[in-house]
């Protein structure tokens, strides 16, 4: 077997050697979620002996087929799942590693029901090309990663999303990253996730800037959490408590979300994401922003306007704690119309990895179609590296992105 080799705390993993440095796919950083441990804190994982194959992507979270919106082929940005318990890992993608360079952690989006650090408009290269190492990271969906229930701690794909950011600070510098010049970025439940972290003391020293795209401050009534899990529990027919819900497989604790969210009795977001009365904690740069069409992604003319009031509500709240903790955020609003569904949620992701050229994407039932401004692209692209590497993507204040 040839290819890189890199010597985690774990043990060694061996990945594959690219055009730009290297890739190692899969790497774990909490133990495999089966059974109870679905519904626990994440714990570390295990030490092998000897090389663990890094070459190829591994299972994802359990979760429901989103690959489609309407007419729209979402694949590219959401994917599928793949079976697996162990599917609590990370990919990176580094210039060199036995380098320095600053580090980009990005959590992948899907409403909290769907999607994966794997899925393909997430592909490092461009980063890796630009002296960024780039790390994307599974954690847990539905059920056991946010659903309220008795016994289990609440929001543990937060809580898994703060052990890949401790994985990460232990770990990168043996895959050639800056362990003190960590960015953690998101995209939509993503993006509140990244929101979310800078609220939590758990995450504290573990990255110096963020980056909250269509993301900010979200919360749910405890209340309302609670039904939302009482509901579930209704559909499997089990009483709401952990003991129960730990002998469902995973299947089935996606059809009955699947269910209850269909049927109007619960959001997309099953639990708060944020704690009641906390605040964005001092110390770290942020950048944040949205696109100027959030809404034409869900194909429902009626709830546009309600829909774009709620990404852009939830972006001033999080300016706002920010500014009240003494930062300085840095805003954008991305304004590109020239695809099928307008300047619409998700629509910047291909820009900012700068994998516009997926086929999917340009077809005409893709997110961006045939026509898309190459000088946009690579505009994008460099904010976010710049942000990354000093804190200056290009701009001061607010910044709109358009052809």
């Amino acid at each position: 077997m040839t290819g890189p080799v890199a010597r985690t705390r774990a043990g060694a993993v061996r990945g594959c050697a690219e055009r730009f440095g290297a890739v190692f796919r899969a790497v774990p950083y909490a133990a495999p979620a089966a059974g109870a441990a679905r519904f626990a804190a994440p714990e570390p994982v295990a030490a092998w002996s000897g090389e663990r194959d890094a070459t190829a992507f591994g299972p994802t979270a359990p979760m429901p087929d989103r690959r489609r919106f309407g007419d729209m082929d979402m694949e590219p940005v959401v994917h599928h799942w793949v079976t697996g318990a162990d599917y609590r890992t990370v990919n990176v993608w580094t210039p060199d590693p036995s380098g320095r360079a600053p580090v980009l952690v990005f959590v992948h989006g899907g409403a909290f029901l769907a999607g994966t650090g794997a899925a393909r408009v997430y592909d490092g290269a461009a980063f890796a090309r630009d002296g960024v190492v780039l790390v994307t990271c599974n954690y847990r969906l539905g059920v056991p990663g946010w659903l309220s229930i008795p016994g289990a701690p609440e929001n543990r794909g937060l809580l898994d999303v703060i052990a890949a950011l401790r994985w990460v600070r232990e770990n990168i510098a043996a895959l050639g990253g800056d362990p003190e010049r960590v960015t953690v970025c998101g995209q939509s439940a993503g993006g509140m996730i990244v929101s979310a972290l800078l609220t939590e003391p758990g995450a504290d020293g573990l990255f110096r800037r963020a980056i909250s795209q269509s993301g900010g401050l979200h919360g749910l009534d405890p209340d309302r959490a609670t039904d939302v899990g009482v509901r579930v529990a209704q559909q499997l027919g089990v009483p709401h408590e952990v003991a129960s819900f730990s002998e469902i497989p995973d299947e089935r604790l996606v059809a009955a979300l699947t269910e209850v969210t269909a049927n109007g009795q619960g959001g997309l977001t099953p639990v708060a994401v944020v704690r009641r009365g906390a605040k964005v904690r001092p110390g770290v740069e942020l950048m944040l922003g949205n696109t100027t069409q959030e809404a034409r992604l869900y194909q429902n003319p009626a709830q546009e306007a309600a829909i774009d009031e709620l990404f852009r509500s939830a972006s001033e709240r999080l300016a706002e704690e920010h500014a009240a903790a003494g930062g300085r955020a840095l805003r954008y609003r991305f304004d590109w119309r020239g695809g099928p569904y307008g300047a619409c949620h998700a629509v910047e992701l291909p820009f900012v990895f700068e994998t516009t050229g997926l086929p999917e994407l340009r077809e005409p039932a893709g997110l961006l179609g045939p026509a898309v401004p190459d000088g946009l692209v690579r505009r994008v692209h460099d904010a976010w590296v710049g942000f990354v590497r000093d804190g200056d993507p290009g701009w001061t204040g607010e910044h709109r992105f358009t052809a």
